[in-house]
């Protein structure tokens, strides 16, 4: 039986920050079966699909014959009938290899389609605070090639009319190429005192741009040393003392390690991102299905027999309300039923979902929950559905059915713990043994006792306390100082919102 082709989408990533994708771009990835990435991209992963092939292929600018391995690579695969999303950094179109890529295709049969990405020169020089034009700058804009090797190999080019020119020229340089080019451009007439930027890291926490000029910025780059980054050159890098932003949010350049569960992390993640910091995805623990994968269907078609629902987690209000809108009922089916929400991290997540909490429980205890049901609604005699992940056990149904509830104990998932042997945990350890780590926060202490399990338990203490410990809240606090953890930060609310205030506000005080 012959397979019919799949399809290559050939997106453009942006030049670092995972946020610059395209709205197409990242439902693509999502719906991709195999994801074909330069490195430069890791981090856009996070919009795939978890059980998706990942193949990494090596950085930008490798040589011809890794270029046409790649493209033999996209076509193999989507001959196999498989969804194929070849990841790229920039855009595929403009210095890069998407126009090969997509000539291979087409000669190979294989259906396909280009995805624009934001280019380095406009994505780089705007986090910079650098507009690539401006009124009274120039009327050109010149995009000179310059990545493609580590060698100082610059472009053959009219480098005499590139020195006349009446704008702004922008050039993504590896290697000694952005010297070169500069000595080039010196030799050609360029004015010493043109203004010069180089944007290293551009749209990433760790961007570091540096302003002279021409002069100046050739000798310094003359050094022998790798210096890749973007270069611009034109009378508007002077405007970046004016327009500079990303590099000065309160939070930018410290690097923030996030604990949770991959499916957990990204609205700490973008909330830490969105105020400038780089947050290192470090799960402790990885999310699996419930043993009794179809309890939650069941659960959610009969909801309405219920008096009370009580939710232990933001993943099982996720869950449950999943099940409940994708059978036949929907969420008029919670009309009658009282829902208990344990934390506010959870009640957040019902909200987001269209449900309001009835009550919102601390996470100090079952007496105590069942004590705020209690003042809502009456719990002795009534049916009570408990929707929680395994690692809560099953303290909470126990204590409901002590005062007089017909329980039904529903564990929505499991949780399964990182390898201490996984690249990632190796990563981690490294950057806290160099001091490479501004903060490690905790939303549970499940999450910090498998850290220890992860790192060492003698380690982890020694690391976590080199190093600043924030926890969503006092039950893991209290953890973390059993632990031998020395002042875990609290925030004021326990919430993901309450965490990154209390990170900010710690960092604002340093």
């Amino acid at each position: 039986m012959t397979v019919s082709p799949g399809r290559v989408s050939l997106i453009g990533a942006g030049p670092g920050d995972p946020g610059l994708i395209t709205t197409r771009g990242a439902r693509l990835l999502a719906q991709a079966d195999v994801v074909v990435y330069d490195d430069a991209v890791e981090p856009s992963l996070r919009w795939a699909r978890p059980d998706a092939e990942r193949i990494a292929v090596g950085s930008i600018g490798d040589e011809d014959t890794a270029q046409t391995a790649i493209s033999m690579l996209l076509a193999e695969k989507a001959r196999e009938g498989l969804s194929v999303a070849r990841l790229m950094w920039g855009d595929p179109f403009v210095f890069d290899s998407g126009g090969r890529d997509a000539m291979f295709l087409r000669d190979q049969h294989i259906p396909f389609e280009i995805v624009p990405g934001v280019p380095a020169a406009i994505g780089s020089s705007a986090y910079a605070g650098i507009p690539i034009t401006y009124p009274g700058a120039g009327d050109a804009v010149v995009l000179l090639r310059g990545q493609e090797r580590l060698a100082a190999r610059v472009p053959d080019v009219d480098w005499a009319a590139l020195a006349r020119l009446d704008g702004t020229i922008a050039s993504f340089t590896r290697g000694t190429a952005a010297g070169a080019i500069l000595r080039k451009l010196t030799a050609a007439g360029l004015p010493g005192d043109t203004p010069v930027a180089l944007v290293r890291h551009g749209t990433r926490p760790s961007q570091d741009t540096c302003s002279a000029t021409l002069a100046t910025m050739a000798e310094a780059l003359a050094d022998g040393a790798d210096h890749e980054g973007l270069l611009v050159i034109g009378k508007v890098t002077g405007l970046r003392d004016h327009l500079r932003w990303f590099d000065d949010r309160p939070l930018f350049g410290r690097r923030i390690v996030v604990t949770r569960s991959t499916e957990q992390a990204p609205e700490l993640v973008e909330s830490l991102e969105a105020l400038g910091a780089q947050a290192v995805q470090a799960p402790t623990i990885r999310i699996v299905a419930a043993e009794d994968p179809e309890a939650l269907d069941r659960a959610a078609a009969g909801i309405d027999e219920y008096d009370w629902v009580v939710i232990e987690s933001a993943g099982a209000a996720t869950r449950l309300l999943t099940a409940l809108t994708r059978g036949p009922r929907d969420l008029r089916a919670l009309g009658r039923v009282a829902i208990c929400a344990l934390g506010p991290s959870t009640a957040d997540r019902l909200a987001a979902m269209g449900i309001r909490a009835d009550v919102v429980a601390p996470e100090v205890g079952a007496e105590r929950l069942c004590d705020a049901m209690s003042q809502f609604a009456p719990i002795d005699g009534r049916r009570v559905l408990v929707v929680r992940p395994d690692v809560l056990r099953d303290v909470v149904p126990q204590e409901l059915t002590r005062q007089g509830a017909t329980v039904t104990d529903l564990v929505a998932y499991r949780t399964e713990p990182v390898p201490p042997d996984a690249p990632r945990t190796q990563a981690l350890y490294r950057q806290l043994l160099e001091g490479h780590v501004d903060a490690v926060t905790f939303t549970s202490p499940t999450a910090l006792r498998q850290f220890a399990v992860m790192i060492g338990e003698e380690q982890a203490v020694d690391l976590l306390n080199t190093t600043t410990v924030v926890t969503i809240g006092p039950v893991t606090a209290a953890a973390a100082l059993e632990m031998g953890v020395q002042a875990p930060i609290v925030p004021a609310a326990y919430t993901v919102g309450g965490l990154i205030d209390a990170i900010r506000d710690h960092f604002r005080r340093r």
